[in-house]
């Protein structure tokens, strides 16, 4: 059974507790032991599969094809805790269950409450987690903010845990606002309320992160140290980082944030080897220069909708020791644009990202013609393959009205299309490729086989339509470069522009691979041609 630590928010939202329970989870891996991580959604909806971007961010698939949180990708790309549905647990998925149980005859005619029924599912699906002998801590991060009302059922079950598993073997981190005011003065008073309404759901904070613009001083810890009994030495500073999230690890390990966490939970303090972590920081500080990358893609002013792009192109740009400038377009703006160098013509490389749906896509297929006539480098990501091949047909190939049946469903050349057996399914989700499964690069001569060095490698799916196989060989046969198929060679999985320095198009998604201490091999490789073209 593996220790478990809480981490909770107050005052307000946004605040940053996924970055803080990811942070932890270095940390403590830097010291040499084995975390999981857990992320509690208090919505209603089973997963987040089917939200808009606008209401919630990206999607994060992990390998089994959950459709999760966003904060999963910060536990990924943070730490090597394995994740699967299950470290994915929402108010939804938690009723559902509850209720087939109940439906079921499995409560035996008792009647199903919120407690016991509800927080015993949690804190079984919790205990699931923590119960696994390759885990020595479970970090549980619970969205929302204390006080709200959908998330008293998680924090009754961390109370409830507390207690049952002793509080040697329970630690509650609770990240709040301390807010400035007119004048660069801090104020308190917020944290003092949201530790409040912690202490009236039973819970006393161990760890204080008090979420700043400025380090605070000995005074206000000691002030906030008195007033929410928390002991002093575990009332430490989240200050706003100037550069990169990747420097709250180290940020944290300064203030002895790990040190705490291990002497509380009992746990043998061993040597921290923060040097990569360190070397990470030092490269986002003293980059050799900085490359443009311009990203077409249909959310672009939301920042969270492309998140795992967004850091895996950091990524690349630290494996390379690059500064990347990400200009990002909204591609309906692009469709309306007269002249595409006006908005084109900065960059060193261009991308297209994921997406459902017709709106901006003749905007990216501007985009890509651009790359492809002006010798940009180009990387494409489901979509952006997508429109890709759609281009190509259009302009290199002939087919004039060439299109995906997603955009038009009446097109007499659908370059993408459903596969047969998925045209009557009904259920979204029942359409999908979701999930980590194998491709075969084909060609040796291929910048997917320069980037990857192999010749088989395993990536995350996350879409519904497929390049037609009624083209392939057309497509192929005017010069469009197919570098890589599923491995019984059914289906397109990359493909490449001839005749052109460095483009590569995948119909999965790599961002979901990529680490700050491993960037991914096509972000580096882009970043890479970016930077030769500049």
């Amino acid at each position: 059974m593996s220790k478990l630590v809480f981490v909770t928010g107050g005052v307000c939202s946004s605040l940053g507790k996924g970055i803080a329970a990811a942070s932890i989870g270095a940390l403590l891996e830097a010291r040499g032991w084995r975390v999981s991580m857990i992320k509690i959604d208090p919505y209603l909806n089973v997963d987040a599969g089917t939200m808009s971007p606008y209401q919630h961010g990206e999607v994060f698939v992990t390998d089994d094809g959950a459709e999760t949180d966003l904060d999963l990708g910060n536990y990924s790309r943070f730490t090597n805790s394995p994740l699967s549905r299950a470290n994915s647990i929402t108010t939804g998925q938690i009723y559902q269950t509850v209720i087939s149980k109940e439906r079921e005859g499995r409560y035996l005619g008792r009647t199903v409450q919120v407690i016991p029924h509800i927080t015993d599912e949690i804190k079984s699906q919790i205990l699931r987690i923590a119960q696994n002998d390759h885990t020595d801590i479970t970090i549980v991060e619970i969205g929302g903010t204390v006080g709200d009302i959908e998330s008293v059922p998680f924090l009754e079950a961390q109370r409830q845990l507390i207690l049952e598993l002793g509080r040697e073997n329970c630690l509650s981190v609770h990240l709040t606002l301390v807010p400035m005011v007119g004048g660069g003065e801090l104020k308190t008073k917020p944290t003092q309320h949201s530790v409040k309404e912690l202490l009236e759901l039973g819970i006393q904070p161990d760890i204080l992160l008090c979420r700043t613009k400025i380090e605070l001083d000995e005074s206000l810890r000691r002030k906030i140290s008195n007033f929410t009994n928390v002991p002093f030495n575990s009332v430490l500073s989240a200050i706003d980082v100037p550069l990169s999230i990747y420097e709250i690890p180290v940020i944290y390990h300064r203030q002895g944030l790990d040190l705490i966490v291990l002497n509380k939970l009992a746990l043998p303090v061993r040597d921290a080897d923060m040097e990569a972590w360190n070397r990470v920081v030092d490269s986002l500080y003293h980059p050799q220069k900085t490359i443009t990358i311009v990203m077409v893609g249909k959310y672009v002013e939301l920042q969270d909708t492309y998140k795992s792009i967004d850091e895996a192109l950091v990524h690349g740009g630290i494996a390379n020791g690059f500064k990347l400038d990400i200009v990002k377009i909204d591609a309906e703006k692009l469709e309306k644009e007269a002249d595409p160098e006006s908005l084109l013509g900065q960059a060193d490389g261009i991308l297209i990202p994921g997406g459902f749906g017709q709106r901006g896509i003749e905007g990216m297929v501007v985009a890509a013609r651009y790359a492809r006539t002006h010798k940009i480098p180009y990387l494409g990501i489901c979509l952006g393959m997508q429109v890709m091949v759609i281009e190509y047909a259009r302009n290199v190939v002939g087919l004039a009205n060439a299109n995906s049946t997603e955009f038009d469903p009446s097109t007499e050349n659908p370059v993408i299309s459903l596969l047969a057996d998925q045209i009557d399914v009904k259920n979204y989700g029942g359409t999908m490729r979701l999930g980590k499964s194998p491709s075969e690069i084909i060609r040796q001569d291929s910048n997917i086989y320069r980037a990857y060095n192999q010749n088989t490698i395993l990536e995350r799916h996350r879409h519904r339509y497929e390049v037609s196989n009624r083209y392939r060989q057309k497509l192929s046969e005017w010069g469009l470069v197919i570098s890589a198929l599923t491995p019984d060679h059914s289906l397109v999985e990359a493909c490449e522009w001839s005749d052109h320095p460095w483009s590569v198009g995948v119909q999965f998604h790599p961002e979901f691979q990529s680490k700050p201490l491993s960037p991914h091999p096509l972000f580096r490789a882009f970043t890479q041609a970016a930077s030769e073209r500049q």
